[in-house]
């Protein structure tokens, strides 16, 4: 689907906050109401835009422990593949997970409530799945940006 200004213009305002009514989008971007409903409805209908989030504090909810987690797979087959994309998705404990290229196959961003509840962890997901070959843990110490925001390129005129 292509996109023009105005909606270019929605996906920046909806991606900072995406509580606003139409009608302050609308008149943000020159819009009625009922036509800014229409473009956000084309805009999810096509994937464009894939979800409407709110980013939750870990610590606020009792999971200050904060990991990055590059994980080598034993082999590169794609059932091997399938299977951990698989896994990744079923684990509440993984918040976001990443095929990647590079020294590891997978980058995961996983929260607990201790170290303790992290090694337990580990010992389920990676340890018990024969398929992993190995992984490294990396603690945040200070989460400095949280977002999912995308700069979105303005369509060129034709």
């Amino acid at each position: 689907m292509q996109y023009d200004r105005i909606d270019a213009r929605i996906l920046e305002i909806v991606q900072k906050n995406n509580r606003l009514t139409s009608e302050v989008i609308g008149e943000q971007t020159g819009l009625s109401a009922t036509a800014c409903q229409r473009r956000l409805k084309r805009l999810r209908s096509a994937g464009i835009i894939e979800a409407d989030v709110s980013i939750v504090s870990p610590k606020a909810v009792g999971r200050p422990i904060q990991m990055l987690v590059l994980v080598t797979l034993e082999r590169e087959r794609s059932d091997i593949v399938d299977r951990f994309k698989k896994a990744i998705k079923s684990s509440a404990d993984v918040v976001n997970g990443f095929f990647v290229t590079g020294d590891a196959d997978f980058v995961l961003y996983i929260t607990a409530r201790t170290i303790e509840d992290y090694e337990q962890f580990t010992r389920q997901f990676f340890y018990e799945n024969k398929d992993i070959k190995g992984f490294k843990t990396m603690v945040i110490l200070d989460r400095v940006k949280a977002g999912f925001a995308v700069p979105v390129e303005l369509p060129t005129e034709e």
